[in-house]
């Protein structure tokens, strides 16, 4: 395989804005198309952002036979299917979160990745920051003693009534769009899918969760909380909590510009300080890792795997209104 990866990109989608500098930045992956299901707006769309290809249609796209990656930012319930068919197409895929919503879903991307031997990874940026590895090599040294909670939060206010985020049969809701994040790191850093959950939600007239809290339990003294929501004001923040001491984390997803975390451990609080880095083109860098190098993914099929099983266990228990296990 040649050292450079060509790309497409499935939709104007506006969260495109955040790889272009990427793309710009990297050595081993160049944008080269651009895909809408209106010709005129994938030309216009082209030419604005200097991408050389333009097609009408998606299926168009993954055809290239000079096309060797996609990247997916089509709404949630067609992330699964467009997965499906670039690999099929031989094409690696980076695909934006949730990559599933079910686990039929997912048995068919994992399968289709087996079977045409592609590179398929759920676009979790934050797992690409020097911050988010910190702090995992320091909740795995064991720096906080025995740790008994971690706890999360990502909501903002969504304004709009008519937003796609608010259509259930779309794949809409908190817990998916934004509730995902806090749930993907508490299970990176435990390193495992808990016994059983317990999720409470608030609904919006479409039905999806407006606002979500759940809880996970992985062991005996030790649990994951959570909340996420569409319906109060933009904060993040993750705390785990352990015997020996505290890590705070006061912007755990969306890191712009430098970045800080707070370890309270001993009596005494010190502070570490990231640089401001890009981590959507450490998301494309890590990409280009596995495809030329045969690297690992930071962010596996397996790991998207138990965050989908993990999410409708949450959504099923909020349904049910009691535990479930998994």
């Amino acid at each position: 395989m040649s050292k450079k990866i060509n790309w497409g990109i499935l939709s104007t989608a506006h969260i495109n804005n955040a790889l272009f500098p990427g793309f710009k930045k990297s050595r081993r992956n160049h944008l080269l198309a651009v895909a809408s299901r209106s010709l005129p707006k994938a030309q216009d769309y082209a030419r604005q952002n200097n991408i050389e290809r333009a097609y009408g249609s998606y299926q168009e796209l993954i055809d290239d036979p000079n096309i060797q990656a996609v990247y997916i930012p089509l709404p949630n319930h067609m992330h699964a299917e467009w997965a499906v068919k670039a690999a099929a197409a031989g094409k690696h895929v980076l695909c934006e979160k949730p990559i599933a919503l079910t686990l039929a879903e997912m048995d068919a991307i994992q399968q289709a990745a087996a079977d045409h031997k592609v590179i398929i990874q759920e676009a979790f940026m934050y797992r690409h920051h020097p911050q988010t590895l910190r702090v995992a090599q320091l909740f795995q040294q064991g720096l906080l003693g025995e740790v008994h909670l971690i706890r999360g939060t990502f909501s903002f206010y969504l304004r709009r009534s008519d937003d796609i985020r608010l259509v259930a049969e779309y794949g809409g809701g908190s817990i998916w769009d934004v509730g995902c994040y806090p749930i993907s790191y508490a299970r990176h850093l435990i390193g495992r899918l808990p016994a059983s959950v317990f999720g409470m939600q608030e609904t919006a007239p479409s039905g999806v969760d407006l606002s979500f809290n759940g809880i996970m339990h992985f062991q005996p003294g030790l649990h994951a909380q959570f909340d996420s929501s569409f319906a109060m004001h933009s904060y993040r923040q993750l705390e785990i909590r352990g015997t020996e001491g505290t890590i705070v984390i006061p912007e755990p997803f969306s890191m712009i510009g430098k970045s800080t975390i707070h370890i309270l451990s001993n009596g005494s609080q010190c502070k570490e300080t990231f640089p401001a880095v890009d981590k959507y083109h450490l998301q494309l860098e890590n990409m280009a890792d596995a495809i030329l190098d045969g690297q690992a993914q930071r962010v596996t099929l397996q790991d998207s795997r138990e965050n989908t099983a993990l999410i409708l266990a949450l959504l099923e228990s909020a349904r049910l209104q009691h535990p479930v296990e998994l």
